[in-house]
């Protein structure tokens, strides 16, 4: 594939994209054109292409939400939850720990501007702090959706999840070798040994052991 070719299919891409927000954003704020959601898509987008991220790309965002997708039917809101993929990584920065909170207030600055109801932001606020710990409450149905969508990256197939984990070592590139090693291997065992990586029934039925397979295979390569 060529500049040309590549670049042309990155613009498509985009352009789905924001036909996606103006979807999802115009149900939740029931309807209605105005304000413009061209400017808010925008403004999100080139948050996701920033020149720091290897991972927490465009690519992962449109992955999200295609899982989200998949779990529509499981949440309470997937309005709600389609808003809060979108804000959920709008700002990181590898070397920082504040990324989901700032993400956060950033959704409860721009929704209301964008239209959104008061209740619909504190939900999408919400859920984009959660994916700090990914640990919904039993009967969270939006924030199960939520987490397990970001987290459904873990069960790809072996070629993809490689990718994944490399991906993430570029992000952070600034971290020594043996320090990213321990890190990681830390964050994998975390994992490894939650009762459950998944609370939907589509994620527990199709995610969880290829998810605890690679997992466990990341691991065995980073300790041996």
């Amino acid at each position: 594939m060529d500049d040309i070719d590549r670049a042309a299919g990155s613009a498509d891409a985009a352009d789905a994209l924001r036909g996606r927000w103006q979807e999802c954003l115009v149900a939740a704020r029931g309807g209605g054109e105005d304000p413009d959601p061209s400017p808010y898509a925008d403004n999100l987008l080139a948050r996701w292409a920033e020149p720091q991220r290897r991972y927490h790309t465009t690519a992962h965002l449109t992955a999200v939400l295609d899982h989200l997708d998949t779990l529509a039917g499981h949440a309470a809101d997937p309005d709600a939850v389609r808003l809060a993929a979108w804000f959920h990584d709008a700002v990181y920065r590898p070397d920082r720990s504040e990324n989901e909170e700032r993400s956060a207030v950033l959704a409860e600055r721009a929704l209301p501007e964008a239209g959104v109801p008061a209740a619909t932001t504190a939900e999408v606020a919400r859920l984009v702090r959660l994916t700090v710990s990914h640990d919904p409450a039993d009967g969270d149905s939006n924030g199960e959706a939520l987490c397990d969508a970001d987290l459904a990256i873990l069960a790809a197939p072996p070629k993809e999840y490689a990718e994944y984990a490399a991906r993430v070592r570029e992000e952070y590139g600034f971290v020594p070798d043996e320090t990213f090693r321990e890190g990681r291997a830390a964050v994998l065992r975390q994992l490894l040994e939650l009762p459950r990586l998944f609370r939907t029934p589509h994620g527990v039925a199709e995610w969880e052991a290829r998810a605890r397979h690679n997992l466990g295979t990341e691991l065995e390569l980073l300790t041996h």
